[in-house]
């Protein structure tokens, strides 16, 4: 990793250091390279800074706090959806009707073996990719070892105010979302859910819930992460209006698609 020497105008906090990583293959666009602006120590990046550093266009995963920062491509937008103005529509009213039979419990971030289970089976149907073969010596167990170590990395391990949400139907867990708690709203940081229903709505439902629990807790926005406009799997976001978008280190309303 190398120091940037191009920094953002803002300035977080004097206790973190932003770096630039070297290049790695895109994961939104095919052929193509990308770099990202790191928020180092990560021990020090605690829910202040991180409120900080969200308003900037900085996202969470695991313990890295990250910004994209290509030199090319600016495509990945930040969005982030004002809770005291959201308008729901009538088909986003329709989904959210047909799953008012889940129950809500939230937890603080740790492993569950439940939990796991359902994000095997989440992203075995909705980011199915060619296997890579492993070393020979690796075992089914070695495997089953290295998949729970790097869920831990991802969906287990926080320096910031962060939860863990279960949704059940009839006591079947459903759907588990993965939200911080930034000092002006909440962060959907992640959410994997039952794929067996091909009739289900649970993305639109787990987004409208969001909106309705930031706005029970006084929060005013809720941050969606990355729109990328021509991403299918982004697309969603255009549906939750009105929707700001972060742009050249400003907030603005973005058009309705």
């Amino acid at each position: 990793m190398t120091q940037t020497s191009n920094q953002p105008t803002e300035e977080p906090v004097q206790k973190v250091q932003l770096y630039v990583t070297t290049g790695y293959t895109c994961g939104y666009k095919a052929a193509k390279m990308a770099q990202s602006l790191i928020a180092t120590p990560q021990h020090l990046v605690d829910t202040d800074i991180y409120s900080q550093l969200i308003t900037q266009g900085f996202r969470r995963s695991g313990l890295h706090v990250y910004r994209p920062h290509c030199e090319n491509c600016q495509a990945c937008i930040p969005a982030r959806v004002p809770v005291s103005t959201f308008q729901i529509s009538r088909s986003q009213k329709r989904a959210f009707k047909l799953h008012k039979n889940l129950t809500t419990t939230i937890l603080p971030i740790g492993f569950h073996q439940a939990h796991f289970d359902l994000y095997t089976t989440y992203q075995a149907a909705r980011h199915s990719e060619p296997e890579i073969e492993d070393k020979d010596s690796d075992t089914p167990e070695d495997k089953e070892e290295n998949a729970v170590t790097q869920y831990k990395n991802f969906i287990c391990q926080s320096h910031t105010d962060s939860l863990l949400v279960e949704f059940k139907e009839d006591g079947v867990l459903k759907m588990v979302s993965v939200i911080d708690l930034v000092h002006d709203g909440i962060s959907a940081v992640y959410t994997f859910y039952d794929t067996s229903n091909p009739k289900a709505s649970c993305g639109t439902y787990n987004v409208i819930w969001q909106i309705n629990w930031a706005a029970s807790h006084h929060f005013e926005y809720v941050y969606l992460g990355y729109w990328i406009e021509d991403n299918a799997k982004m697309a969603y976001k255009n549906n939750f209006q009105p929707l700001e978008k972060y742009n050249n280190g400003q907030w603005l309303l973005a058009s309705t698609p």
